[in-house]
């Protein structure tokens, strides 16, 4: 058997490594164990507890050992798995990140859908995980629990607002970690820890009224999304069937693809290392014979105006006062978005069915659409982020508001993101997986 060490960082090497007996699941869950929380701010995960860890690992071990397909129809068994602290976890107090709301709770009685999901794929979950307050934020700050710091670079923050989730498959405590993404929340802290990260179609997240989102915590029905970061693109199929039931798809052929990217007037802000990451994918996808055609993405200039005003309106509906315990800036949020008239959301309601009919024709004749995750590659916890939040959200909200699924390629801080179009999810994630990473 191979020592701990050496188990690799993808889920399929180390599925392989338990096929054939070379690598233990409890030497593994034991090494996640050992790795939890180590950024400077001890504070990757809200809520675990070792021995309960260890406890799941041995009722998963305990199934039957004759029933040899038990193995393969458990995609992530004995996989370590973190959990966003805004599912519930039978036993678990679920925060939100806010402790003001989880005082307000008791533990839950039952496992989220989410979970539910995961257990029946055979993962093991190390813990729940930081996020924002309510997960209203992009940054990876947070009054309540202390900013989440980035275990390889402990002066910068690690984006948000799945920010424990992006730190769990840094440090190597989670082998993939579940996260939510309504503005760009697994999107954002993927690229600024040089991580993979999956949002899927809204289409995936409304199925079944909701049925995904069973004991998690909303933000904006209209935009919430579920997905996960990771740390290879060559998992995504494999995590797609687990949570999504999603059928492996055949990987688009790159040959004439047409990749759409904003041109330069739309990438103005962006920083050199972000634009370095943009051009060495839009190289390596023109190198496997794929065109990358500019477009202008001048529309998508007014995405912000129309996401702020529909978001907060809805995260208030979902959060009536009392608000006075949540952070300043959050509990504004709530306010205005709560104080918005009935003719003014009309209006931004049909200036956002406007923009989508608009992107739709614009990007009809394009099968996927290439552009940054964030103009800046990296966030400075000694600096102050309020402005940084709307230039990071003028990338991430266009596609939001479409609804369209999108993955963060990794390999370097700030990589871009590859979108898909509505329920190209499976193809999506077929396409990056085959990408050389």
């Amino acid at each position: 058997m191979r020592s701990v060490s050496e188990i690799p960082s993808s889920i399929r090497g180390l599925r392989e490594q338990y096929r054939t007996h070379q690598a233990s699941p409890r030497k593994v869950v034991e090494l996640a164990l050992k790795r939890a929380n180590s950024n400077a701010s001890h504070n990757v995960y809200l809520a675990r507890d070792d021995d309960w860890t260890r406890n799941e690992l041995e009722q998963l071990l305990a199934q039957d050992p004759g029933d040899s397909e038990a193995f393969e129809k458990q995609p992530l068994w004995g996989v370590p798995v973190s959990l966003k602290d805004c599912f519930d976890l039978e036993g678990y107090i679920t925060t939100c990140g806010s402790r003001f709301l989880g005082a307000s709770r008791t533990p839950a009685s039952a496992d989220s859908s989410v979970a539910s999901r995961l257990k029946r794929a055979g993962a093991i979950i190390t813990g729940k995980t930081h996020l924002h307050q309510l997960a209203y934020g992009i940054t990876g700050e947070n009054r309540d629990f202390g900013n989440c710091l980035q275990p390889a670079h402990a002066r910068l923050l690690t984006g948000g607002s799945s920010s424990g989730a992006a730190a769990s498959v840094q440090e190597g405590s989670a082998m993939a970690a579940i996260g939510t993404d309504t503005g760009g929340s697994i999107r954002v802290p993927a690229a600024l820890c040089g991580l993979a990260g999956y949002r899927c179609s809204i289409t995936l997240s409304t199925a079944n009224e909701f049925e995904i989102w069973r004991g998690g915590d909303h933000l904006a029905l209209s935009f919430d999304t579920i997905g996960w970061l990771y740390r290879d693109l060559g998992d995504g199929p494999l995590l797609g069937a687990a949570l999504f039931g999603l059928l492996h798809a055949k990987a688009p052929d790159p040959q004439g693809l047409r990749i759409g990217m904003p041109n330069a007037s739309f990438l103005h802000d962006c920083e050199e290392e972000v634009l370095a990451a943009l051009e060495h994918w839009a190289s390596l996808l023109r190198s496997r014979g794929a065109q990358v055609v500019p477009f202008d993405a001048g529309i998508w200039r007014e995405a912000m105006d129309l996401y702020a005003p529909l978001q907060a309106n809805e995260a208030a509906a979902l959060h009536p006062e009392p608000r006075d315990g949540f952070e300043p800036v959050i509990a504004e949020r709530l306010r205005w978005g709560g104080s918005l008239s009935a003719s003014e959301l009309a209006e931004f309601r049909r200036r956002l069915t406007s923009f989508c009919q608009t992107s739709e024709q614009k990007l009809k004749d394009i099968d996927f659409v290439l552009l940054p995750c964030s103009p800046t590659a990296e966030l400075r916890a000694d600096e102050n982020q309020s402005a940084t939040r709307l230039q990071i959200l003028r990338y991430t909200t266009p596609v939001s508001l479409l609804g369209w699924p999108a993955v963060t390629l990794p390999g370097r801080r700030g990589g871009p993101q590859l979108v898909g179009k509505l329920d190209a999810d499976a193809e999506l994630l077929a396409l990056s997986a085959a990408l050389p990473h």
